[in-house]
């Protein structure tokens, strides 16, 4: 780049990103990649042709709402730190899949490290402007890094920020020094950061001071439920009700008595019994029958299947590691997968050509439907296999993309895979057709399951790139307007479908023959308004007289009468199940846990193995089925590892580590901590292990040893190296 007197600011910053990341890409080998972060960073203060970065002055305004600090921050007084500003609105699944990967970050590198996370919360929506349904969302997802409510987008609108989600790396001497736009980054990001913490440390320009953090936690819930989402009803008439925020499935007879809690406060992705499994805020769910019940476990990026009859929880597609293609087509447990957020049931004769005696009676196959809103498309997993539309082939237990080719849009289409969604955050059946809730393009819409054709019913616009048209309108089609819908559900015999217009705090209804919308106008008991904060979910009753509605930031169920349209709280009894369990208990924290060391001679300039066997006491055994995992908790910013984590297989996972960093020198010195997460058991019960493995190495090693084994000894009270 010669010039960039006639390019914006933001221009010359993604010109550099983009070309970082392709040099980033072509490098062969860690210490090449590292060559290229470390020249561009060492360039940033010197470089004539990016100087108009160095006169940018990024500052919040005044007077903003901030979360998780008790003072507001400024980003003068942040010099010393690097600084990622994430420009995200909470609606935003693709902001979503941000979250892991900054929480990642803050995990290896400490404040005091010289990183600093700043979400920057930039709404789309009105309803996102609102600080307290900021403060619900940063609840709910967990987020624990400051966070600025910029309601007027005044910062966005000052550095031309483009797009959901962008980040912007600020150097310690304040200047912009990259930009990253979308998802999928965080590798890059990773590795980006580690280069910058170790040159600026080596230079001398990183502050070492803390922060005023202080977890914004004023908001608790007032009953045992915790940011509910859907509600599902069984043949008999029995509810599961997903329980998001305490990463738990309640099972609920009529009266509200729960029969069992499935899941726990502490997210997992963990098969097993019902005390035994976990999820991670599940969002839908639907029975197949009164004892089977499928479970969208949204930030597992995963579809289970709880079965009641046996009480057994089990895993049907997903690898617990969020997925981005759009085609699918593998089995199940093989298949990646993009934030599931609803599941249906669909029921088909199987179009395989085949002679029955009797042709009323041929038997339906069960197909589940899937809203995968992380690539705005609807899936099918087939538990039993089928031939269906135009006589495709779909293989028992495969998992595939069926509606919507993956682009981000509001698009009706007669073949379903030229339509597209944007978001799809709800389903609902009713007879041949799935009613969707599309939650980004504010739209009500539904696909034909006789041949997979895409229509409109109310909201949206007829230009199907127009993210933008939302509202609060009662009316026909596209002059209907609703804000970000999060649920459906299906009323047959009235032709109706309830819709729970989530960012508008409302109930409504569609009359199905005329394609029009319009608002219940629900009283509480003293005759009020009822007053709903971001309902997620509804489901009707056994004799469809009344609608359950999970009103999601007010942590409660209500029950209304849809001939008075009167409400009351739908009261939780749990009486039946134990008050205190472990799957209740808080999570565990970093200190509770079994931690030991080992020192290992690496290297200092040649990639190492490091092989972790774990054997287990005569009386264990690893759980059939149920995944042994692990994960980097911590690494040395002069080490680089292959894999940030993975699966133990047969009791053994391998690590690769190399060091990038050849003046890295110390007597002694801590590498990496590793979590393993075991699920296993004994002739009496199942038990879950979890553990840190902190290894160290010698320094200025010359001896090279290509494999070092670690063996990890594991019985009932104790794991020893």
């Amino acid at each position: 780049m010669n010039s960039s007197d006639d390019l914006s600011f933001i221009d010359i910053l993604t010109f550099i990103s983009d070309d970082l990341q392709k040099s980033f890409r072509s490098s062969i080998g860690e210490k090449n990649k590292v060559k290229v972060l470390t020249e561009f960073l060492e360039r940033c203060d010197d470089d004539s042709s990016i100087a108009k970065l160095r006169t940018i002055d990024v500052e919040f305004e005044s007077d903003l709402d901030w979360f998780n600090v008790s003072r507001p921050l400024t980003l003068a007084g942040l010099r010393g730190k690097i600084v990622i500003l994430d420009f995200f609105t909470y609606c935003c699944i693709n902001c979503m899949h941000v979250l892991p990967e900054l929480h990642s970050l803050e995990d290896k590198i400490s404040v005091e490290s010289g990183l600093v996370i700043v979400g920057v919360h930039s709404p789309k929506f009105e309803n996102e402007r609102d600080t307290a349904n900021i403060c619900s969302a940063v609840q709910r997802y967990g987020i624990t890094h400051p966070i600025v409510n910029d309601s007027g987008s005044a910062l966005w609108r000052s550095l031309g920020i483009r797009c959901w989600p962008t980040l912007m790396i600020i150097s310690p001497a304040g200047s912009p020094i990259l930009i990253l736009m979308g998802e999928g980054n965080g590798k890059f990001l990773q590795e980006f950061i580690s280069a910058a913490i170790y040159l600026f440390n080596q230079q001398g320009k990183i502050d070492k001071k803390s922060l005023p953090l202080q977890l914004s936690t004023h908001q608790v819930p007032a009953s045992n439920l915790k940011f509910p989402a859907k509600i599902a009803r069984s043949p008999q008439g029995q509810y599961a009700i997903a329980d998001a925020g305490n990463n738990r499935v309640l099972i609920v007879a009529r009266d509200g008595l729960v029969k069992h809690k499935i899941g726990g406060h502490n997210a997992g992705f963990v098969d097993g019994n019902l005390s035994a499994a976990r999820f991670n805020s599940p969002q839908g769910l639907t029975f197949i029958d009164e004892n089977t019940l499928i479970v969208a476990d949204t930030e597992n990026h995963a579809l289970r299947k709880i079965c009641l009859t046996s009480g057994v929880v089990n895993t049907l597609a997903g690898t617990g590691v969020q997925g981005s293609e759009r085609i699918g087509g593998c089995p199940g447990l093989m298949q990646t997968m993009s934030s599931p957020w609803d599941v249906a049931v669909f029921r088909t004769r199987d179009m395989d050509m085949s002679f029955h005696l009797d042709e009323c009676n041929v038997p339906e196959k069960t197909i589940v439907l899937i809203s995968m809103s992380g690539t705005h498309q609807i899936w099918g997993y087939f538990p039993e296999g089928i031939i269906w539309w135009k006589f495709r082939k779909f293989e028992p237990f495969c998992c595939v993309s069926l509606i919507g080719n993956g682009l981000e849009e509001n698009r009706n289409n007669s073949y379903p895979q030229n339509a597209a969604f944007a978001q799809p955050s709800g389903l609902a059946m009713s007879k041949d057709f799935l009613f969707i809730a599309d939650s980004e393009s504010s739209s009500i819409r539904k696909a034909s399951m006789i041949d997979g054709k895409v229509m409109p019913i109310v909201g949206g616009d007829r230009n199907p790139l127009n993210l933008f048209a939302f509202g609060d309108v009662d009316g026909k089609l596209f002059n209907a307007k609703l804000q970000h819908p999060l649920g459906v559900s299906c009323n047959n015999a009235g032709n109706r479908i309830y819709v729970a217009d989530t960012y508008n705090h409302k109930i409504k209804v569609i009359d199905v023959e005329t394609n029009y919308i319009s608002t219940l106008d629900i009283q509480n008991q003293e005759g009020n308004t009822l007053v709903l904060n971001e309902p997620a979910g509804l489901c009707l009753d056994y004799e469809e007289l009344n609608l359950l509605v999970a009103d999601t930031n007010n942590h409660v169920i209500h029950l209304v009468d849809l001939m008075t349209l009167k409400a009351q709280p739908f009261p939780l009894d749990f009486s039946n199940v134990a008050p205190a369990s472990e799957t209740d208990s808080p999570p565990f924290q970093h200190k509770d846990r079994v931690h030991v060391f080992k020192t290992l001679p690496l290297h200092y300039c040649k990639k190492s193995m490091i092989r972790f066997i774990i054997r287990l006491s005569s009386e264990l055994k690893f759980t059939e089925d149920a995944p042994q995992k692990w994960v980097i908790k911590t690494v040395s910013q002069a080490f680089k590892v292959n894999e940030p984590a993975g699966i133990i297989d047969n009791g053994i996972c391998n690590l690769e580590m190399q060091n990038i960093h050849l003046d890295f020198e110390s007597k002694t010195s801590e590498i990496c901590t590793i979590e393993f997460a075991l699920n296993l058991c004994n002739a009496k019960l199942c038990i879950a292990k979890c553990f840190l493995v902190t290894i160290s190495t010698e320094s200025n090693v010359k001896e090279y040893i290509p494999i070092h084994d670690v063996n990890i000894e594991v019985d009932l009270s104790n794991i020893s190296i």
